[in-house]
Formats: C-alpha cells, structure tokens, sequence
C-alpha cells in the first residue's frame, strides 16, 4: 500500500511538473514570442501536483456520474488546493506564483479563468490514476531487476 501511495504521488507530481513546462513554454512563445519555448516551475510545485493522489479517492465516490459534474469537483478543489499552499508558501515568502495583475484572481492566489484548464488537469489525473493502478513508477525506478520478476 505504502508503494502504491508513492507510486501515485510520483505519478501526480511529474504529470503536473510537465503540465506546468508545456503550459509556461506555449506562454513563452505566444505572450514574448520566444521561439526557444522556454519554460519554467518551481521545486514546491512538485509535492502540490503530488497532491492529485487525492483524487484518486474522490473518482471512486464520483463514479457514474456525468463527467461534468466530476470535472467540476475537481476544478473546485484544485483551486483549494492552490489557493491554501499558495497561502501557506506566501507567509514563508516562496509562493512562486502571483496572480495579481490577473483580471479574474483571487488575493493573488488562484486565477478563476483557469477553471477549464484545472477541469480538464482533475479529469486527466481521475484518468490516469484509475488507469495505471498496477502500474508502479516506485517499482521501475527504485527495485532491480532481480525484484522486478
């Protein structure tokens, strides 16, 4: 069970850590228009997106319900999710984000306009967090071969 939490975590936390490059490259070359597609994250991000690991549970409860109301509890907590680490790194002065001059933000902290983008993140992440549940990152990384068979 242990391994399978760190399997989930790990799974969440580069998904989102790519997400996050993909994301921030496309910004780089459409808002400045820097063809090297140079992108960006921060260390801190990794255990946030890690925390997808919950929704894992949350899928199992949502099950057979319209996609729609599914991807909007994801939404919703992922904006909860943003908005209480982005508070706690903010009083330590290592929030890496600062949504201020966002028409649609709140305190900064989270951005209401990027409520389509965290409804289809929270999907993917209900996706590959059902479909990879024999899979184990922790198993290919950190077992040899010897273990693996």
């Amino acid at each position: 069970m242990k391994k399978l939490i760190i399997n989930r975590f790990l799974l969440c936390g580069f998904t989102g850590w790519c997400l996050e490059c993909f994301w921030t490259g496309l910004h780089s070359l459409f808002l400045s228009a820097d063809r090297t597609l140079r992108c960006g994250s921060s260390l801190w991000m990794f255990p946030i997106y890690g925390l997808g690991i919950f929704i894992s549970p949350i899928s199992q409860k949502l099950k057979g319900k319209p996609f729609f109301q599914r991807g909007s509890i994801y939404a919703s907590l992922i904006f909860l999710v943003e908005y209480v680490s982005g508070s706690i790194l903010r009083i330590f002065h290592a929030c890496p984000w600062n949504y201020s001059h966002a028409k649609l933000q709140v305190h900064g902290l989270i951005r209401l306009d990027f409520a389509p983008l965290w409804f289809a993140v929270g999907l993917l992440y209900e996706k590959i967090l059902t479909e990879n549940r024999k899979f184990t990152l922790y198993k290919s990384f950190f077992s040899s071969k010897r273990d693996r068979n």
